[in-house]
């Protein structure tokens, strides 16, 4: 006898989480200058519709005959590029769903509050410190981001901005990461 389903096989949120950790092991496998388009083109993704860690990109092992710091500032770079490039585009995305008035009222009105809740803490760093409540807010390690990126694309207007804060804020959340990480071997 089988056992009775427990819902859909498939559904949105199950395609993303195996999407994403599917990337996340391409990306841990990325060997040499072209694990560099890798890291690009996930750190986009992950800015507009994957949910997982962007730290990831730290772990991959390039080997691009580089110093350690020019190797890790090469992916730091790369990386940072790629989440900007895909936070302008979660921008554009917000810019046309906040002209959009059928969908931001169905968002106020979902069960689960997304517009509410991501309004409410944007608002309150837009408020208290402007982009640069947007570069700290994506420099914390682990958090995911998406939400973020979202919540001030669809409060706020200026393109460049925007994608110097969602730049500073991938780099610093990296940065962050070795500096908590490198210290953490370092005692090891």
């Amino acid at each position: 006898m089988l056992p009775p389903a427990a819902g859909p096989l498939l559904s949105a949120d199950g395609v993303g989480v195996a999407l994403a950790g599917g990337l996340e092991a391409f990306v841990e496998s990325a060997t040499g200058w072209p694990g560099m388009g890798i890291i690009f083109v996930y750190s986009f993704l992950i800015a507009f519709a994957l949910p997982g860690p962007s730290e990831i990109v730290l772990v991959a092992p390039l080997d691009l005959g580089l110093p350690t710091w020019a190797h890790l500032a090469s992916i730091m770079l790369v990386s940072a590029l790629g989440k900007a490039a895909g936070s302008v585009f979660a921008f554009h995305i917000g810019q046309e769903v906040k002209q959009s008035g059928p969908i931001v009222r169905w968002l106020r009105r979902s069960r689960f509050s997304i517009l509410e809740w991501s309004e409410k803490r944007s608002v309150q760093l837009a408020r208290q410190y402007g982009y640069g409540g947007l570069a700290i807010a994506l420099s914390v390690p682990f958090f995911p981001d998406t939400i973020s990126i979202y919540a001030f694309a669809v409060l706020e207007e200026d393109y460049p901005k925007f994608a110097a804060a969602t730049f500073l804020g991938s780099l610093g959340r990296l940065l962050v990461t070795i500096g908590l990480f490198g210290g953490v071997t370092a005692v090891l």
